[in-house]
């Protein structure tokens, strides 16, 4: 499953790469150990040559990246002197000379590189430099919220097994019913958005509220995650910085929610919700 989803992330990040920068071929992949990399992502190959090719780090242009943990370019990968050319014959099948490699780091770790080349030998650009450290950017994010996904799920599962267990503990389900909704949106994998609404749901439940068939509410999942954000404390303005939105349509959600939810206050609406079983 972790590595479906990475797969997924890592795709996402070479389309829109080649989509806004131009670049003709885009490809990487992630560590498989502390040291070593696959290249098991490509997006505008006319050649099998780079797939499957394991990068050591120090080696090559992108094992170069890994082990500095920071950004390398050459404009003509087979002439370049700053490099070791084990990979030259898989880099020459594909006809690559201009390529930058940018590494994935997460939480200082690196978890992966990815490439953008030329097939001819010039200077890559400023702005298509930038491109390819943004593509890595954004698997990194998406990476770090996959993490942050299956820790909360862990916790979620454990908050719903027996929430009276613990003093206190219906505070820490309401918390990671709450970070997980907000997560969701975040999350590209549709499995692991599911799982993420299975577990919201088996929290929000927990308490045994149930709704009876004739007042049984339902919100928008928007709706929800502000009405989850309101029974935390937040204000608007707070809700839309976590939810990432503005703070306009978190009032406009948590008016829609207040209507359905027949509540003519922010307290009547979060009580409501609890009964309703929406939140925990």
């Amino acid at each position: 499953m972790p590595e479906a989803v990475d797969a997924v992330e890592m795709q996402a990040a070479l389309s829109r790469l080649r989509r806004t920068s131009g670049l003709p071929v885009v490809f990487g992949g992630l560590l498989t150990d502390a040291r070593h990399a696959r290249i098991a992502e490509l997006n505008g190959a006319q050649t099998s040559a780079l797939r499957g090719l394991v990068i050591s780090a120090g080696s090559g242009l992108g094992g170069k990246a890994i082990a500095l943990s920071r950004p390398c370019a050459v404009t003509d990968y087979p002439a370049a002197r700053h490099i070791s050319h084990e990979y030259d014959a898989a880099v020459a099948a594909e006809g690559l000379r201009s390529v930058v490699a940018a590494p994935v780091v997460v939480r200082r770790a690196v978890r992966g590189v990815l490439y953008g080349a030329l097939r001819t030998p010039v200077t890559l650009g400023e702005r298509t430099f930038d491109a390819v450290v943004a593509a890595a950017r954004d698997v990194e994010q998406s990476l770090a919220v996959r993490d942050s996904a299956r820790q909360l799920l862990a916790a979620g599962r454990e908050r719903v097994s027996d929430p009276d267990a613990v003093p206190g503990a219906w505070e820490d389900v309401r918390e990671a019913h709450r970070d997980l909704r907000a997560l969701v949106p975040r999350v590209v994998d549709p499995a692991l958005r599911d799982e993420l609404l299975e577990v919201c749901g088996r929290l929000a439940s927990a308490s045994g509220a149930r709704a009876s068939p004739a007042r049984e509410v339902r919100l928008a999942p928007r709706e929800v995650d502000v009405v989850a954000c309101v029974a935390a404390g937040a204000t608007n303005a707070a809700a839309a910085e976590r939810l990432g939105l503005r703070p306009e349509t978190v009032k406009g959600y948590l008016r829609s929610a207040m209507r359905k939810l027949g509540a003519h206050t922010r307290l009547e609406a979060v009580v409501a919700a609890r009964r309703a079983g929406l939140l925990p």
